[in-house]
């Protein structure tokens, strides 16, 4: 399929979009470079202000070079839908692949791909990065079913949810793909050089959580595991959490104070730049995902580009990833065994033999093979 026309739907610059909007623009540069034309349909609109959780969905960072974006679609205004659908449908891609993870964007998302299928020529994919939503809302099934009826084929990024996609289409394709790696957040520099670009003092031991905080990837639970005794009596460990609040900030504080944890912590719950994105990962010794539930995670992508081993925990698809023991640890989401894993990694000296064995691991998370899946998808669906 090289050479064709492909369009993205979803999130892209200035959106922030969680991650999606670096992976969507990663993407089309995989695509470029295996010789496709490649258009990014993205949204005006995302959320309507009262709807968004954090504190502004854009990014002051520049736009990625050699990348055709067009912010066309507003998620709550169908005069747009029609629009988008109409202009991508008249394009004739021979590639469609929508980014899916919120019922919410079902209505337009669906309606848009209904339009585009009435060209009889287009394959349309769709990445389901949620197909059962981490946080349940009245709508969530049909706003799903709709928009998964107008697709061909679909691409999951984890086990976990290619079974749930196989209660809604359980007779479509569908192809389990794992994430690739985040490469494109620079290269790894050493722990001095990410300290003082973040201000930290190089003589302590960092846990890292990152990412945007919400109640299912469990935060509190890895507050719980720092107020363990154990964890406490090791004086030079520090747990640094990166990332925005999505929801009330009160709650994780209170545990803080609680525990009395101030000095065990350092904070930077700001919105992390893609720019800075290298420094928290290379500062930290062990990256920490104490999720609740999950289906698949980028921050794991993100560390083994940068050879970081990980705590994840054993839900939803992050375990597919982390082999128990040669790269990190899989563990249950209780505070006791995440303290457990981050003691045995620090007592027993794991640091080195795990970042070598994801030296080794992460080869087969590249783009190309990514894309490779993608063209295979797409000859087995008909328009």
């Amino acid at each position: 399929m090289a050479g064709r026309r492909i369009v993205i739907v979803g999130p892209a610059h200035p959106l922030r979009g969680g991650g999606m909007s670096t992976f969507n623009e990663r993407l089309a540069g995989a695509f470029q470079e295996a010789g496709d034309e490649v258009e990014i349909v993205s949204f005006s609109l995302q959320y309507p202000s009262f709807l968004f959780p954090g504190k502004s969905q854009f990014t002051n960072e520049p736009a990625p070079e050699g990348i055709n974006i067009k912010p066309l679609i507003n998620s709550v205004n169908p005069i747009s839908w029609v629009r988008t659908g109409n202009y991508i449908r008249h394009r004739k891609p021979d590639l469609v692949i929508f980014r899916y993870w919120l019922p919410f964007m079902g209505p337009a998302l669906g309606t848009i791909a209904r339009l585009i299928g009435r060209n009889r020529y287009s394959r349309i994919l769709a990445i389901t990065d949620n197909v059962v939503p981490h946080e349940k809302r009245p709508g969530d099934v049909p706003f799903t079913k709709y928009f998964l009826s107008a697709c061909h084929g679909f691409l999951t990024m984890s086990r976990a949810v290619q079974q749930d996609l196989k209660l809604f289409e359980p007779n479509k394709p569908s192809l389990y793909l794992p994430h690739p790696l985040y490469d494109n957040f620079g290269l790894a520099e050493s722990k001095a050089e990410a300290c003082t670009a973040l201000g930290l003092d190089l003589n302590f031991k960092y846990l890292l959580f990152f990412g945007f905080i919400r109640a299912y990837k469990g935060l509190d639970l890895l507050l719980e595991a720092m107020a363990i005794p154990a964890l406490q009596a090791i004086p030079d460990l520090k747990l640094l959490i990166a990332g925005e609040f999505y929801e009330e900030a009160k709650p994780y504080h209170d545990l803080i104070e609680k525990h009395g944890l101030q000095d065990k912590l350092v904070l930077r719950t700001d919105f992390i730049p893609n720019a800075e994105v290298r420094h928290y990962f290379c500062a930290a010794d062990l990256v920490v995902q104490p999720y609740k539930h999950a289906t698949q995670s980028g921050v794991t992508q993100v560390a083994y580009h940068f050879n970081k081993p990980m705590v994840v925990t054993h839900v939803g698809g992050l375990a597919e990833l982390v082999p128990h023991g040669e790269v990190g640890y899989v563990v249950a989401p209780q505070p006791q065994e995440i303290a457990a894993a981050i003691l045995d990694f620090y007592n027993n000296g794991r640091n080195e033999i795990y970042a070598q064995n994801i030296a080794r691991y992460k080869q087969r998370f590249s783009w190309s093979r990514f894309v490779a899946a993608v063209y295979e998808l797409a000859a087995k669906v008909k328009p």
